[in-house]
């Protein structure tokens, strides 16, 4: 029963996801795509955009501040309506009677008002603006690093569907050689040279190797929709790269770590923006010093200015005082400073141990690539050897088997090898803050 079920997926199984369409991609398009539409990156850059505007806000400690309004009102308050008129330099000596400075008529008063407050000395609003800057600053490096950081998930996806498209090619190969002996076995079994559970075996191993096929197929659609994911594309087509998974030639070997990686300088940045928001909550006991000047045009008649009078004035202020406020405020941005300075020194270590671990992550992947092509070598020579031997009757069957999945399995040992190669040396690059 088994055996059937075997025979009618061997059947069914090549006929699988042929119905797609297949779009062939270069790297350059990928990663073109990528920085364009990638929504990861689109995100840090409004968070870049939000950072701005944070900065933008500070201006206000150097500005001034402008207002424009008009004002228009009806009253027969004794002090509003003698001060209304008063304003609209109406006043006659009539208006200096006591009944009708105790009991006026109504009297509408409309007011055009420029005021324009200038900020002079703001200790504390200054520092809080360098503060803003590095914060933006340190965010435009961050996107900068996030944009590294997809990069390299494009370039192992690229890989992956690389090395997905070499598997398929190793076990179409494998599977035609399969088939091969499968007849061959069906001739020797028709000339009595071999047992029918011998052919039993091929026709296994021939099912086996078509569903392995089916599972490598798989794997191309799945490391193809997550490539569609990156580029923010639909991922209705079968991507399928334009170049074959290459060994990259490559002699990088660093143990330092940069500090001019953009997150490094970073982390930085945001380190000596707590640094001044810890200066402006100290700064905030000191006075402020600030000008003002109004301008205004007053009439009894809507959007008109028949009389005019203007102010011009400083202020120095000092809040001496806010119950706790202030010195638990300072308290709590001095305590930020120091949470930050550590954290940059724990990153800075963890970067460092990651680095050296790329490093002998690169090494390993060398070894193991003269280790898998000289296995590779030797289970091809086996292979052939064993292959003239069955067809002359002097190899059994099994181990004719055992010598092609021996040879497949160091095929595809290989091209993971070459992948695992490859993307240590883009994971140095990438922690090496090398494009």
């Amino acid at each position: 029963m088994s055996y059937k079920i075997l025979t009618v997926l061997a059947l069914f199984l090549p006929f699988v996801g042929n119905a797609q369409e297949t779009k062939q991609i270069t790297k350059q398009e990928v990663i073109a795509a990528v920085q364009q539409n990638n929504a990861t990156i689109k995100i840090s850059q409004q968070d870049v955009l939000m950072a701005k505007g944070d900065y933008r806000q500070t201006n206000a400690v150097v500005l001034p501040k402008i207002t424009l309004s008009h004002t228009g009102m009806i009253t027969n308050n004794p002090l509003m309506a003698f001060g209304s008129k008063l304003n609209q330099e109406i006043l006659t000596a009539s208006d200096f009677n006591p009944v009708l400075l105790n009991d006026p008529d109504q009297v509408q008063n409309f007011t055009t008002k420029i005021e324009v407050q200038q900020p002079l000395l703001n200790f504390d609003g200054l520092y809080q603006r360098k503060a803003a800057k590095l914060k933006f600053d340190a965010t435009q490096l961050q996107s900068s690093r996030t944009e590294d950081y997809i990069l390299l998930e494009v370039e192992k996806a690229y890989m992956q569907l690389q090395l997905a498209y070499k598997t398929v090619t190793v076990l179409e190969q494998v599977e035609k050689t399969a088939l091969e002996n499968k007849r061959l076995a069906n001739n020797a079994l028709k000339q009595g040279y071999l047992q029918k559970s011998d052919v039993l075996a091929v026709d296994v191993r021939v099912l086996e190797i078509q569903n392995q096929l089916q599972m490598a197929k798989s794997n191309i659609a799945n490391a193809s929709n997550y490539l569609s994911v990156l580029m923010n594309e639909d991922a209705s087509a079968l991507l399928k790269p334009s170049d074959d998974l290459v060994v990259v030639i490559t002699d990088m070997n660093s143990t330092t770590l940069s500090e001019d990686r953009a997150d490094i300088k970073a982390m930085s940045m945001a380190t000596e923006a707590y640094k001044k928001m810890y200066k402006a909550d100290k700064m905030a006991f000191l006075p402020r010093l600030n000008a003002f000047g109004s301008y205004e045009l007053y009439d009894d008649h809507i959007f008109q200015g028949a009389a005019n009078g203007y102010l011009v004035g400083a202020q120095l202020s000092w809040n001496i005082l806010e119950g706790t406020k202030r010195f638990g405020k300072k308290q709590k941005s001095k305590s930020e400073y120091n949470k930050a300075t550590i954290q940059k020194e724990q990153y800075v270590a963890q970067s460092k141990l990651e680095l050296n671990k790329a490093n002998r992550m690169l090494q390993d992947a060398k070894n193991n690539l003269k280790l898998s092509e000289l296995a590779l070598e030797q289970s091809k020579e086996v292979l052939r050897i064993r292959t003239n031997r069955f067809e002359q009757g002097l190899e059994k069957t099994t181990d004719l088997l055992l010598s092609e999945t021996k040879y497949a399995q160091k095929q595809l040992a290989y091209y993971a090898t070459v992948f695992k190669h490859n993307f240590a040396v883009a994971y140095l690059q990438f922690l090496n803050g090398n494009k």
